[in-house]
């Protein structure tokens, strides 16, 4: 124990002498290329031989290239000071290389507005393959060849036409809008527990909401009356529907179908079980239960009838839709206010339906108090 020790002793007493006729920076070199080698160590602990990435082999090579030979061979490492030296002249073999080679090999890039045109036509046009989309440039005057088109389209991971020529249900419902309504029954409860069946229409285009009536029974002769009074105020109004959407439900007698396709509307059923495919009424009949039927105490027909015509008129006339801008069915968005002068002095003011159950705000009249 006692020679151990002074053994120790010696050894490090020479080591400090060795130490003394380094300079500063050498010795700060030093430390930090034994300081990086633990890391590496301690990075790939467990494992038999330590693996220096490219990145290791840089900053090494960096730092210790400078050094000496007599100097660098007396610094611990993991390696020989020649493969130190090697990995500096191939860093230096590839910066060389690096900088003498083109910036820009082969043909230019595509500009990007190009780009985005070639995009925008494929996602407009999902029939198109990439010879079409070539045509259209050269119609527009834009010369690109038509492998410049297909490995754009293939970048921005596009499958061929036939692969996405196929129309959705959501596509059919967006470019049918305009010519589309939906219709479909729903259930509010009264007081004494009587259940009565609502029937609504909705224009998708618009998203203007009818309330064609509501009856403790539905029957045939019912529905295809409220058929009949639907086809007389939309040939009145001039609306050019041509399909409505529905479900399967049993309360739709095949005279409603008959009185809408002589009125030269055709009726869609919806799939079984798949309300998304009348999604747009399902989502009206959700915001009518929220905003009104779970607020209101709902005495007897009448007064339903007479909470859903007011709820017609709100919906219609004020209430916004963020699905199409926050705009309302019947009436435009106002022109925005610029004036500083009332902006600063804004009179709001409310207006109650029902009792205080729907809210409408509009302007005091500018100027009078």
């Amino acid at each position: 124990m006692l020679l151990r020790l002074a053994y120790l002793g010696v050894s490090n007493a020479l080591a400090l002498l060795r130490l003394l006729p380094v300079r500063d920076r050498d010795k700060d070199i030093e430390i930090l290329a034994l300081r990086h080698q633990v890391t590496v160590l301690e990075r790939q602990l467990g494992k038999h031989r330590p693996r220096f990435d490219a990145a290791d082999r840089a900053f090494l090579a960096a730092l210790l290239h400078r050094l000496p030979m007599d100097v660098l061979r007396r610094v611990r490492l993991l390696v020989r000071p020649e493969t130190v030296l090697r990995w500096h002249r191939d860093l230096v073999a590839r910066r060389h290389a690096a900088q003498s080679r083109p910036k820009r090999p082969g043909r230019p890039r595509t500009v990007h507005s190009i780009r985005a045109l070639v995009l925008r036509l494929a996602r407009e046009n999902p029939n198109w393959g990439y010879r079409r989309v070539h045509g259209e440039l050269l119609v527009l005057g834009i010369r690109v060849a038509a492998s410049t088109v297909w490995e754009i389209l293939k970048e921005a991971g596009i499958d061929p036409a036939p692969e996405r020529g196929s129309s959705t249900w959501a596509d059919f419902l967006r470019s049918q809008a305009d010519a589309l309504l939906a219709c479909d029954f729903f259930e509010a409860v009264t007081l004494t527990g009587a259940r009565l069946h609502v029937l609504a229409v909705v224009e998708h285009a618009s998203r203007r909401v009818r309330i064609l009536g509501a009856t403790a029974h539905p029957t045939a002769a019912w529905v295809a009356q409220a058929a009949k009074n639907l086809a007389m105020d939309l040939e009145d109004e001039g609306c050019q529907a041509r399909f409505l959407i529905r479900d399967r439900d049993g309360k739709f007698p095949d005279l409603f179908d008959g009185i809408l396709k002589d009125a030269g509307i055709q009726v869609v059923l919806s799939g079984v079980r798949m309300p998304r495919m009348n999604a747009v009424m399902e989502r009206w009949v959700q915001t009518c239960r929220r905003e009104l039927l779970d607020c209101t105490l709902i005495w007897n027909q009448r007064h339903l009838l007479h909470v859903l015509c007011e709820f017609e008129r709100f919906y219609n006339s004020h209430r916004p839709h963020q699905g199409m801008g926050n705009v309302r069915p019947l009436c435009p968005l106002p022109e925005p206010i610029i004036d500083p002068a009332r902006l600063a002095h804004l009179e709001v003011r409310r207006r109650d339906r029902l009792g205080g159950v729907l809210h409408e705000y509009q302007h005091a009249a500018w100027g009078v108090s």
